[in-house]
């Protein structure tokens, strides 16, 4: 149990038998009447947003998540397998908790597993990865960094815009949040 002015990003909370986080609140003390804070929650299994208002210093049951730092084995079927670093347990999560964090997901790459009680909530990828263009069309003699963009497939085959200069076997950085093109790597 917390208080809502114990609230910060990130929380997760247990509404109703219902696991949310907290994306943003805020306090807000009006100059007539009680104290309140406005909050965004996001449902953990189907990311669905909400707006919600709670009374200040009313009681919420929090949820305990455990996150853990795993490595990605390989795909078994539908279902991903990772293993805890530190103890080597193999985990088996279904496709559905890994969700959009497939698009960027190489074997033998770390990411974030997320459970509560047992059960896998979902897998979160570090915020940018490195990966390589697996197909794209050849860029043209006076294409710019600051030109404009063209689809490129990566080796987990997610498809992104890339800046018109990039071929394939380049080496990028990309942003696993949403998928941008953040720069090529040089090695």
């Amino acid at each position: 149990m917390a208080s809502t002015n114990d609230l910060k990003n990130g929380l997760v909370l247990n509404l109703e038998g219902q696991l949310w986080t907290v994306v943003a609140f805020q306090h807000v003390k009006p100059g007539k009447g009680p104290a309140f804070v406005r909050t965004t929650l996001k449902h953990v299994l189907t990311g669905k947003q909400v707006d919600k208002t709670f009374n200040a210093g009313l009681k919420v049951d929090t949820a305990t998540v455990d996150k853990r730092d795993m490595t990605f084995l390989y795909k078994d079927g539908a279902d991903f397998v990772f293993m805890d670093k530190d103890t080597y347990d193999q985990v088996t999560v279904p496709g559905a908790a890994v969700a959009g964090a497939a698009d960027f997901l190489l074997e033998n790459n770390d990411a974030m597993v997320a459970t509560h009680e047992g059960t896998v909530l979902f897998v979160e990828n570090p915020v940018s990865v490195e990966l390589v263009v697996s197909h794209t069309d050849p860029g043209l003699q006076g294409d710019r960094s600051t030109g404009g963009t063209k689809p490129a497939t990566l080796e987990t085959g997610a498809e992104i815009q890339v800046p018109l200069f990039l071929n394939t076997g380049d080496k990028i950085k990309v942003d696993t949040r949403d998928g941008r093109y953040l720069g090529r790597v040089t090695s």
